[in-house]
Order: C-alpha cells, then structure tokens, then sequence
C-alpha cells in the first residue's frame, strides 16, 4: 500500500552530492548545455552540489538508459570510483521502467527534470493552495510511471506492498493514487471559488500581474514599486505563491501580483495543476512580463514565457516588456567589445 508521507519524491538530506547527465541532439549543441547549466542551478536551489557533468550526443535518448551503453558504464565506473555520490540527475522525464532500471544498475538515486522541479516546489509552497497543488503535480506525475517505478518504490520508501510484488498491489496503489488525485482537484476548485469570491471584491481596480522566466528579478521589482518585502533570492523558483500588493501611481490605484516565474521544459501537469494560481494572470489588465537582459539566452527565456503565456490563454492581453538587470547588460557588451579589440590587436601583431 501507498504510504501517505510516501508520495512525495524529495531530496532528503541537506548538501547531497550529485552527478548531472544530458544528451545533446543533432544541431541543438548549444542549447543542450543551456539545459545543463540550468539544470545544475535547479540542483542547487534544491540543495545538491554537482560534482561532475556527463554528456552525449545522440540521435535521441536510449530508451533503455537515455544514454548509450558505452557511456552508462563509464558513470557506473565514476560513481563507484568516488564512493560519494548520492544521486544521478537526468536533463530529461525518463520513464518508471528507466527510473528502477538506472537506479540497480547505478545504486543511486535518480532524479528527473520534473521531478526535480516537482521537489524545489515542494519545499517552495508555502500556502494550502500552492501545496495542494504541488501534491497534485507529483500524483499525476507518479500515475504513469507506477507500474515501472513498483519494484523500486518497494524498496526505496518501504510502504508498497506488504505481501511481496504483485498485480494486486499494483492496483491497489493505483487506486489509492487516483482517488488522491480526484480529492486533491476537488480542494482545489473550492479553494479557486474561495478566490473568485476575494477578487470580485477588487473588481473595480485596474490589475497588473508580473510575469517571466525564473529568477529575472520579479519579486525584486515588486518590491521596489510597492514598497514591500516579498521574499527574494538568487535561486530558481524563489516566489511560488501569488502574491497581491496594492499600490498608487499618481491618483491611480491598482493591484499589482508577483507570479511564479515560468521555466524551459516545465513540466505540463505542473501547469494544469497551477492554472488557479497563475488565473491572477489571465484575469489581469496588464501584463509586465520582467525579461533579464543580462542572460545569454534570454530571447529564449522571451520564448518559453509566450509559449506558457498561450497555455494559460493570456496572450490578448496588454504586454509591456520591462527589461531588468540592465548593468549587468552594460558589463556584458563591454567584456564583448574589450575581447573583440583583444582579438583585432593579435591579429594584427602576427
């Protein structure tokens, strides 16, 4: 049976050290290890320190081991040589059936990208809303993937199954899953007309939502227009609550909502479990969507928020872009210039 503290998949002890693997695909090297450097700061943020970084490039991902034979042992050999490691991270969702093939053959943890997420919101959420969701987005997650994941579940969380592997028990968590699932929407539709009934109150004034990529500096701005103290942190996923504050421009009052920031590859049940907190977004007047200039990807960053922004139906909206970090922007194109005059004054002494 599905142990109720067991349907959660978390980092459990602080500092874990961890390995990071990806697969760059043809002509897409570039944004591959883009992935990479934020998967590594997705296992910072959940409190894991990388200690190595494997890649390949393949046609697609092995179905057995998303990565080749070749280079599967090679891993094998690093994490049995330093004795340390506590879990492989992969760039990609894998299945259940190479979850608990990767973790014999490996004796680690595995972790996936959503997962991953999945438990950086966890620990992030900080009302009911946001942990019914959360809850929600990792049942929905876990449903597929049960019959793969069975025999490792077994073993890793030690609830399932008290009578040995089994169709019967296979079921029955199945069943438990499912039922969790349908309470959990049912939470969260009477929490979302506990909201409609708190925004028909504020109909009257004009609403702007912040929106964009994670860690641009939402909350930050927020802060500086209304003068208040929402949390912030150089870590992806600081804000995951939508948070509402009232402010004045001249003699104009409106409410302005810090949203949680939106990421590449977010997993889609995380979406559809979130569409009631991210409705502050689609019921608004206007949208800042906050772009940090400074990253080297941002235009993807622009991409990924349009792409969730048409999920969520609020493209009709009026979009005023805010690009923020803009010193570091400066900084950039300065280090740019200096390497290109670098560069032209070598060539011109050979």
């Amino acid at each position: 049976m599905l142990d109720k503290k067991d349907n959660k998949k978390t980092l459990q002890k602080p500092d874990e050290k961890a390995i990071l693997i990806g697969v760059f695909l043809k002509n897409s090297e570039s944004s591959g290890q883009a992935y990479l450097d934020e998967l590594e700061f997705l296992a910072q943020t959940a409190g894991a320190i990388t200690v190595k970084v494997f890649t390949q490039r393949l046609e697609q991902p092995d179905s057995k081991f998303f990565v080749g034979k070749g280079k599967i042992e090679e891993i094998k050999e690093y994490i049995e040589n330093r004795g340390d490691i506590d879990m492989a991270i992969f760039d990609d969702d894998l299945s259940g059936k190479q979850t608990s093939l990767l973790e014999e053959l490996l004796g680690v943890k595995i972790i996936d990208r959503s997962t991953l997420i999945l438990d950086i919101f966890a620990k992030r959420a900080q009302k009911s809303e946001a942990k019914v969701q959360v809850e929600l987005a990792q049942l929905q997650y876990l449903l597929p993937r049960l019959r793969g994941l069975w025999t490792h579940l077994e073993r890793q969380r030690g609830g399932i199954g008290m009578r040995g592997p089994g169709e019967q028990e296979i079921e029955t968590d199945r069943r438990i899953v499912k039922y969790k699932i349908k309470k959990l929407k049912e939470d969260l539709i009477q929490i979302e007309q506990q909201d409609k009934t708190q925004r028909k109150r504020r109909d009257e004034l004009i609403r702007v939502a912040l929106v964009g990529y994670t860690n641009v500096g939402k909350s930050t701005l927020m802060n500086l227009l209304t003068k208040s103290e929402v949390f912030t942190e150089d870590k992806l996923f600081a804000t995951l609550d939508t948070i509402v504050r009232k402010m004045v421009i001249g003699n104009m009052p409106f409410l302005m909502s810090d949203t949680v920031g939106f990421i590449r590859k977010l997993p889609h049940h995380l979406i559809e479990s979130f569409k009631s907190t991210l409705s502050e977004v689609r019921e608004s007047d206007i949208l800042l969507h906050v772009i940090d200039v400074s990253h080297a990807q941002f235009e993807d960053q622009i991409n990924t928020v349009n792409v969730t922004l048409r999920e969520l139906d609020a493209m009709d909206k009026t979009i005023i872009h805010v690009f923020n970090k803009i010193d570091l922007f400066r900084k950039y194109l300065l280090m740019i210039c200096w390497m290109k005059r670098l560069k032209m004054n070598l060539w011109r002494n050979l």
